[in-house]
């Protein structure tokens, strides 16, 4: 057997054990790499080692460890309540109110199930009070957090960027960035009209809208207290009482308790030094950056460590809640990826997508590939697996190389509404009491076979057929 198929088989039973099993697929890479590379290739473990992204490594880390001290200082429960507080007594804003909090998020460095598990109590437990779809309220969240994940300073957007940076490919990371914005935009005002967003627009809330997310946000103080985390994200889940299971980890909490150190009373009106030195820091990590051009790995630690040495007690904690999983998730499938390119399965896969004859059909497969295996297994590991397969291909030239990527980041990442993902299952988690929880995982289910069947096609008739990308 050859060494290319040989790869290829090692890749299929990684996905199927990460899928049917609690493992950590990066994990399973080191594993893979290892023995491809050791054994049927005969490479060094430092020939091995050299394929470690180790930028990469230190951007994760420093993006997810400022997040969680700007989630442990209050700085997200105080960007919360001053959006809420914007829509007044509009009820019909709140969906938007949700979407774009959790695309901020998202956007300035944190992973997409945090941002989910911190936003999706406080979302739903207004559609609760309000009367409004939990379904729409749900994916309204997930659909946010996906359209600010491919920011150039978020996981996904730095993922995605650092594989294209390795490659003779033209790189442009904001046309991904709203690429992915767009569509999910686009994705959230459909849901919005089917779902009864129309009938909102004349229903009065006044000051239970405000009232609503300072008593959630209350809860998620307490329980970061407690030491609610989410495992596998490195993220807190913000709601008592919880318990969600997803293929990447799974979530629980306990009763709210005094807040951490550091942090205000959730119904404080005004910001507390240290979070205005969280907010300065985090537009100076977009302005350094993206307007400087200096690595956001080294700019992002830089402005954690500033704020620990502001707040000490702040960011008490914040190392542990650095998403060392979705570390080992990317570390290990990039170093598997290098060692699957001196195997030859790199060219040999793209020979074979190459010898289809049809570029636009092969980018559709690439897409579709994408999106079913990811809604059952990580987003992340899909996207370091399939870009790297296609490059060869796209820079033959014959479809444009960043209308494909784009698609297929796109194809990914909105299946995460899969109640079998992590994003999916922490709204089904936080359903309202008087929801059907069997009904509503139904919805969901239905829902996410919508996306999966459509999503793909979609984001390959926009953003590969009219070749403008």
């Amino acid at each position: 057997m050859s060494a290319p198929v040989l790869s290829i088989i090692i890749l299929a039973v990684m996905f199927l054990l990460a899928t049917v099993l609690p493992l950590n697929m990066g994990a399973l890479a080191f594993v893979g790499a290892f023995l491809l590379g050791s054994v049927v290739l005969g490479m060094s473990t430092n020939d091995i080692l050299a394929n470690f992204p180790g930028g990469l490594f230190l951007t994760i880390v420093g993006v997810t460890y400022l997040f969680a001290i700007a989630q442990n200082n209050g700085t997200i429960d105080l960007l919360v309540r001053g959006a809420v507080r914007l829509v007044g007594s509009k009820v019909a804003l709140i969906p938007w109110v949700m979407f774009a909090i959790t695309a901020v998020i998202t956007a300035v460095g944190a992973l997409s199930p945090a941002a989910v598990a911190i936003i999706a109590p406080i979302a739903l437990s207004f559609a609760a009070k309000h009367k409004i779809n939990p379904l729409m309220m749900g994916m309204m969240v997930i659909h946010g957090a996906q359209a600010g994940g491919f920011s150039p300073i978020a996981v996904y957007g730095v993922t995605v960027n650092s594989i294209i940076a390795r490659t003779e490919l033209d790189a442009n990371p904001m046309a991904i960035f709203l690429a992915s914005f767009l569509f999910n935009l686009a994705i959230a005002l459909v849901l919005f009209v089917v779902l009864g967003g129309g009938k909102l627009l004349s229903t009065p809330g006044g000051r239970l809208v405000e009232q609503a997310a300072e008593k959630r946000l209350s809860v998620s103080v307490g329980a970061r207290a407690a030491g609610v985390t989410l495992q596998g994200s490195g993220s807190d889940i913000s709601a008592a009482g919880v318990s969600a299971k997803g293929t990447s980890g799974s979530g629980t909490s306990s009763a709210a308790g005094p807040a951490p150190a550091g942090a205000p009373p959730a119904s404080g009106a005004r910001a507390s030094m240290p979070q205005l030195i969280t907010i300065l820091g985090l537009i100076a990590l977009a302005v350094i950056s993206l307007g400087f051009k200096v690595d956001v790995g080294f700019v992002s630690i830089t402005i954690a460590i500033v704020l620990a040495l502001v707040s000490p007690a702040a960011q008490k904690g914040a190392v542990n809640k650095i998403s060392w999983s979705t570390v080992l998730l990317i570390c290990g499938m990039l170093t598997f990826v290098g060692v699957l390119e001196e195997a030859g399965t790199i060219a040999f896969v793209s020979g074979g997508v190459a010898d289809l004859g049809m570029p636009l059909l092969a980018a559709l497969l690439i897409c579709y590939i994408g999106a079913l295996v990811s809604a059952f297994a990580s987003s992340t590991a899909i996207l370091a697996a399939l870009i790297p397969l296609a490059v060869p291909f796209l820079a033959t030239g014959e479809v444009g190389a960043v209308g494909v990527i784009a698609a297929l980041a796109v194809a990914s990442t909105i299946v995460d509404v899969s109640p079998f993902s992590t994003n999916g299952a922490l709204v089904l988690a936080n359903a309202p009491e008087d929801v059907d929880k069997d009904r509503f995982y139904k919805q969901i289910l239905a829902y996410s076979g919508i996306v999966v069947a459509v999503g793909p096609a979609v984001a390959w008739l926009v953003m590969v057929v009219p070749g403008w990308m």
